[in-house]
């Protein structure tokens, strides 16, 4: 059972992310603004960075909501997987957009165009201060193990999102003192590569679950010979590991036992092994004796 302290910190957590997420829109809104007003480019592609924390934020609160929701009938696993298929979607519908961006960039370093650098320079200033204030605002606990990783991945968004601002703080003023439109799309390709960079693990992650990969910080070896490690098992095979949804792990195995031993403690003995080791609570182990018949079908 969920302690109260548990239970506050995830509240602390949820109003945390949306007064983030509140922030965030507001200067997204800005910064797409302030791009069409100075038509800059960097601009633009900023606020698409910034549109991949509103995902992530969004995304986080969301699957707050909706994996509370009971299973069914038809769904007896419920919606654990719809924070997976979310993130798929926003992470190739941002590399759509990304690939925009650079086939614009593209042409302006052949057909510059004009851009207001002073603008550029105020909304990246601003952009610093905002994502200073809410990298410290999501940093205090962020490598506390009782923070929630929505907390922890938010800290480490805001971070990409400092170092974007910083970049466009400086194509701003080079543009500004020097009128080199080049730095405009340049500082683009940069900021749209940090937006593939940091998208790119969610998508592969998302791929994984589906495809219902192995987790990769399980090893099937090591896992194995714990299940082996248990007192009356001979054997282990048919043994399966894969995730439900991002750190909701699945396991199903055959295990072959010696004769007259106790069924109950064997599976007693091993769920509280791979629980323990391995942070997987959805087991099930079938139990057979020498004649490989199955004598048991268990669930925990």
């Amino acid at each position: 059972m969920e302690s109260i302290a548990a239970k506050a910190q995830l509240a602390r957590d949820r109003r945390r992310l949306t007064l983030v997420l509140a922030i965030t829109v507001i200067y997204f809104a800005t910064e797409l603004i302030a791009g069409f007003y100075a038509n800059s480019l960097a601009l633009l592609t900023d606020a698409v960075h910034m549109l991949t924390d509103l995902a992530a934020l969004s995304l986080g609160l969301f699957t707050l909501w909706i994996s509370s929701r009971p299973a069914t009938a038809g769904k007896t696993y419920g919606y654990l997987r719809a924070e997976i298929l979310g993130a798929l979607f926003n992470g190739l519908f941002l590399w759509a957009l990304v690939a925009f961006i650079w086939f614009e960039a593209a042409g302006r370093l052949h057909r510059p165009a004009a851009v207001n650098g002073h603008v550029m320079t105020a909304v990246a200033s601003i952009g610093i201060l905002i994502n200073g204030f809410l990298a410290w605002l999501t940093a205090n606990e962020a490598s506390s193990s009782g923070t929630s990783m929505a907390r922890r991945a938010v800290f480490l968004h805001v971070v990409s999102d400092l170092v974007g601002s910083t970049g466009l703080l400086i194509a701003g003023i080079i543009t500004s003192l020097s009128h080199w439109q080049a730095a405009d799309p340049i500082v683009s390709f940069l900021i749209g590569a940090l937006i593939i960079y940091g998208s790119w693990g969610l998508i592969r992650e998302g791929v994984d679950i589906l495809m219902e990969s192995t987790p990769a910080h399980i090893d099937l070896d090591d896992l194995r010979t714990d299940l082996l490690a248990v007192a009356g098992t001979q054997e282990v095979h048919d043994l399966h590991v894969w995730c439900l949804a991002s750190h909701q792990f699945a396991l199903s195995a055959h295990a072959v036992v010696a004769p007259g031993v106790d069924h109950d403690r064997v599976l007693s003995d091993m769920s509280a092994r791979i629980e323990q080791k391995f942070n997987i609570r959805h087991i099930t182990v079938q139990l057979e004796g020498d004649n490989r018949k199955a004598q048991e079908h268990d669930h925990f």
